[in-house]
């Protein structure tokens, strides 16, 4: 049975529709940074996820390859996600999607080496006729952060997003977002199959204990 994330992992890839704190363990990512319009057609952010999907697959399809990873065990390729902000916001202002900088990542299993990482690179270009040297192995110690599902668009997110801070303020919390502490998304919906008031996104932002907590 291949290892999934999202069923061994559940408390951090299938949160309740209601705020929750989590200490996320420090994960390995596949990642590629971009900025400007995520929905642009075509555009950098596209771009950026045919690269992440191909190194994913090279690296899940491996065992079937000459290239034999040490620790190696079959998995479910886990959901993209997104780390994102905008220089000088706070937070995030969805009404202006052509400020957006953004880190986005698919999440990799540790039996992953900086050696394996850089074959599956190379493979996936060459299999998949595509520039891959934007892709980079990532590291991220995300810590305490609170998170929700959020249902529905990704520009409806703002009112999750403010259930997310009430929460904290009547819990003695607050955002600890800097340009290491990202406001982050994982989607567990495919958006291609599914219509957006169905959409189901992972909303998580970093925090720390309030003033005098």
């Amino acid at each position: 049975m291949a290892f999934d994330f999202k069923k061994e992992m559940k408390e951090f890839y299938m949160p309740k529709n209601k705020p929750e704190i989590v200490t996320v363990p420090k994960a390995n990512y596949i990642a590629v940074r971009g900025s400007g319009n995520p929905n642009e057609e075509g555009g950098a952010y596209q771009q950026a996820i045919s690269v992440l999907y191909a190194v994913a697959y090279t690296i899940k399809m491996s065992y079937k390859s000459d290239y034999q990873m040490e620790g190696f065990f079959e998995y479910v390729v886990p959901p993209l996600e997104g780390f994102w902000w905008q220089d000088g916001v706070s937070g995030v202002d969805y009404s202006d999607k052509s400020a957006f900088n953004w880190i986005s990542v698919i999440r990799l299993p540790d039996f992953v080496k900086e050696k394996d990482f850089e074959w599956a690179k190379e493979v996936a270009a060459k299999k998949k006729k595509l520039d891959c040297s934007s892709a980079e192995l990532l590291t991220v110690d995300e810590g305490m952060c609170v998170q929700i599902m959020h249902m529905g668009a990704f520009d409806d997110e703002p009112g999750t997003v403010a259930i997310m801070d009430r929460f904290l303020a009547e819990n003695g919390y607050e955002n600890d977002m800097d340009k290491e502490r990202l406001h982050h998304e994982i989607y567990i919906s495919d958006p291609r199959k599914v219509a957006p008031e169905k959409w189901k996104t992972v909303i998580r932002h970093p925090i720390k204990k309030g003033e005098g907590i």
